[in-house]
Order: C-alpha cells, then structure tokens, then sequence
C-alpha cells in the first residue's frame, strides 16, 4: 500500500513544485464570502490558507457577512433591504453589521489558532492583524432612494497593510470602512477586497464564493455540457460584461465578474471566482495546472497577441535552432508568409520570445496546433502556457471541440497540461494524408 502511495505522492508533490516557487514572495487577497462561513466551511479553509501562507505567500483575507446580518436582523424581527444590489443600512442593520463582524472575527481568529497535532495547522503560528485601513463615504441617495449607512471605500491604507505583510501577518478586513468624522459606514465584501488589491498592486484577487465559476454560456447552468471557463482574457470578460444586466445578487454572473474586470483594468494581472463548496478549492486553484474556477487574466496586448506581417522575420529566427536540430519540422519563409494569419506571439520589448500556429480542421471540429515554440531565454517563465492558452481561447472561439499537437521530443509537456495520447488514425482525413510515417511523431489530444 505504502509502495503505491509513494507512486502517486512524488509525481504530485514535484508537479505542484514549481507553483511553490513561482508564488513564493507573492501577495493574495482572498474574499471569502459570509456564505462559506455560514455553510461550516470555515476551519477547512483557515487550514488552506495558513498553508499557503507557510509556503510563502503573503494573505490579506476580506470577509463577508450577508447571511449573519440577515440572521441578526430576523432575530430582531427586521426586514434585510437591497437596492441596486447594495444592502440599504439604517440603525437597526449597522447594529446588527457591527455584531456579526465582531462575531465573525473572533471565529476566524479562533480558527487560524488552532494548533492540535495530527490536523494540517499543527505547528504553524498564524498571526492576525486588523485595523482601521479603510477611509468610506456614505452612498449617498441614489434614484430616490437612501442607503442611509451603506458606504463605499474612499481611501485603503495601502502602507498600513503592506507593514502588517512584511512583518509576517495574514491581515484580517471586515467590510466596515469609517469617515474623518469617525462615522462607520457598513460596506461590501466585493467592493473592500478589489479596492485592497488595487491599493497593495495584489498578485491575486480571489473570491471564494457560493458561484462556481463563470460558465463557457452564461445564460444555461453550469453542467457537464456547459463547463466553467476556466480562463477568461480581459477583453472576453469585458464583452461578456457588457451583455449581461447589472447585478443585483451573487448568483448573477455579473456579480463577481464586475469586481475581477475592474482590479484587472486596474493592475492586479489574475483573478479568480472559485467554489468554497468543493473542499480545498482554494489549494487547488493556486497549485493545480487548470485550476478549478475561473481566473480572468490580463494578458497585456503589447506581450501576447496575434502575429502580422511584421513578424515573420522574428518568428523565423526563433524556430530556426529548433528546426536544426530536429525538434520542429522545417517551415520556408514562404509557408509563414502564407500563414501569418494563423500565429500568435509573445514579444518582450520588441523581440518576439514565443510562438505557435492554429490549423483549423473545421469538418472534424479540431485544429492542429503547430510551432509552438519559446526561445531559451525565456523558458520555464510560463511563456509556453500562455501561448498553449491563448491557442486554446482561438480555437474555442472558432466553434472547435479539441487541438492536436504532433509532436517528437515535447509529449510530457503536453500530457502534463491536459492532452491525451492517440493514434495517428484519429487525424482527420486531409492531416493524416500528410502525416510522415518515418518521423514517427506522437499525436496528442486536448478536449476544449
């Protein structure tokens, strides 16, 4: 039994490796909504995030309190109100706002406490510090109607917060923001944690959330035919933004996916939208290849585009070493010329550092993707993978259920990142008549 957890530990634990290195030193702001507390999911999540932490990673953690509030107020026999997707606080709701964070607080910090032996938080020291970082402003009156104490973040104590980061804290933020005057106005989870991630320049803004994810058709539920989208550029996300009704509760999709566009627009290059349903979603989004929600990724135009004409002479020196010693079949100028249409590129400063070409095979709703290559200089930054995704993102675009690669010295890199091996009988009919049989390469397969 030991020999065959050994098999399968090793493999794991060097996989999850470099996501260890590549996050170490980073700062994420992770939003969790009041509903993963409500649902008793708050100790398996303390667990997580102290053990991200331990690995590295600095945390500021926003909490929210819809649930608890509402329970506050039905407890009082009053009545929670919403307008414009914003909970109106008079007297009676900034009361029960103040309780249930005071509550709520005490819980969390009881949580990352915890130090039992045989349980994950055994030996770690957690410590919490809160503060008053956020400067509001009252809403206001809007289309006739009062908020009264509803507020929204003016200012974030962004050196305040960072002092607490470097010192080695996990910095703990109730949605409560206060006025010059002292006054408290009662804010949003969504609002306070994207305006910190914009202040701190966060590497991560993730919203634990009771929504899985932003579904490939927002407009039919998430399903085995209807998957989450697992990557979503910023200029998709906007599109979809634009045609979809303002939020008024966190099941719309715009609820989440209006605070993800906004701190992407704003700098802060990842954010995600992930279930607290499924038991250490959080591990499993940071660490794991495809992650399980969906991250909405700002891949700046100037670094990650299609290629132009412009480019063929950037993209010939960068395949030349490979077409040389055997890794990539030889392509003329002429061929690249004909195709330029069918690349994207990484550039950096000018020089193209990357590329990779789509074959669309429309009758077998499949492309090829060909020429995937990232120059030596910028390897294992995580180049190919962006390319690798942007290929995918076209070909979903273009109606396509899968890509193949051919491939000859690369196939665990593939098989790493979700392809299968097949036969070379699976291509379709007009690339298996141009198959070289004495090449012998691989084929490999990814479902989009």
């Amino acid at each position: 039994m030991s020999t065959v957890f050994n098999f399968t530990f090793v493999p794991w634990f060097r996989s999850v490796a470099p996501y260890i290195h590549m996050h170490r030193g980073k700062t994420f702001v992770v939003a969790m909504a009041g509903e993963a507390i409500a649902a008793g999911k708050l100790p398996s999540i303390a667990q997580d995030l102290a053990l991200i932490q331990s690995m590295g990673v600095k945390v500021v953690l926003v909490h929210g309190f819809r649930p608890q509030v509402n329970e506050q107020l039905r407890a009082k026999g009053h009545e929670a109100k919403y307008s414009h997707g914003i909970r109106i606080t008079d007297e009676v709701a900034l009361d029960c706002a103040q309780e249930a964070a005071g509550q709520l607080r005490y819980e969390i910090e009881a949580a990352f406490s915890q130090g039992l032996p045989n349980t994950p938080m055994a030996g770690s020291t957690v410590r919490m510090i809160s503060g008053n970082f956020i400067t509001a402003r009252p809403v206001g009156v809007v289309d006739g109607v009062d908020f009264q104490h509803s507020g929204l973040v003016r200012k974030v104590d962004a050196a305040g917060i960072r002092r607490g980061l470097e010192f080695g804290a996990m910095v703990l933020m109730s949605p409560f923001g206060f006025s010059p005057t002292g006054e408290a106005f009662n804010l949003t989870m969504e609002e306070v944690a994207t305006s910190v991630a914009i202040s701190i320049q966060a590497d991560k803004l993730i919203f634990l959330t009771e929504v899985p994810g932003i579904a490939q058709d927002p407009t039919i539920p998430v399903g085995e035919d209807n998957p989450i989208d697992t990557e979503l550029p910023l200029d998709s996300a906007r599109k979809l933004l634009a045609s979809l009704s303002p939020a008024q509760r966190p099941s719309d999709t715009a609820f989440y996916l209006q605070h993800c566009v906004k701190a992407c627009e704003a700098g802060v290059e990842r954010n995600h939208i992930i279930p607290f349903a499924v038991d250490g979603s959080l591990l499993l989004e940071v660490y794991v290849h495809d992650g399980i929600g969906t991250m909405v990724i700002d891949e700046k135009l100037e670094s990650l585009r299609e290629a132009t004409a412009d480019d063929i002479g950037g993209i010939l020196q960068l395949i030349e070493p490979f077409e040389r010693d055997g890794t990539l079949v030889k392509r003329s100028r002429t061929e690249i010329e004909r195709d330029i249409g069918q690349y994207s590129v990484i550039e950096h400063d000018g020089v193209i550092f990357g590329c990779a070409a789509l074959y669309p095979y429309p009758e077998a709703k499949t492309a090829e993707m060909a020429a995937l290559t990232v120059s030596p200089q910028s390897q294992s930054q995580g180049d190919g993978e962006r390319i690798l995704k942007r290929i995918e993102h076209r070909a979903k675009a273009s109606g396509l259920d899968s890509i193949f690669v051919l491939t000859t010295r690369t196939m665990h890199w593939f098989l790493k990142r979700g392809f299968q091996q097949v036969n070379p009988e699976w291509l379709p009919e007009a690339r298996k008549r141009k198959y070289n049989w004495d090449r012998k390469s691989q084929v490999l397969v990814k479902k989009l």
